[in-house]
């Protein structure tokens, strides 16, 4: 549940940095925003292992 809170809390965070970009077209905010969805990507694919060991642990 760890990369999932932290997944959260991250978008969470870069929600200012879209808004900047796609609305007023700031180009730093950018930057940013292309930075946490590299981040975002690392955290969706450490979740995705955490599930999957534990719903292995369980199978056993």
């Amino acid at each position: 549940m760890n990369s999932f809170e932290k997944l959260k809390e991250l978008i969470a965070a870069t929600e200012a940095d879209a808004t900047a970009f796609y609305a007023k077209g700031n180009k730093a905010a950018g930057t940013r925003l292309r930075k946490a969805y590299m981040e975002i990507k690392n955290l969706a694919s450490a979740g995705r292992n955490e599930v999957t060991e534990l719903k292995n642990k369980e199978a056993k």
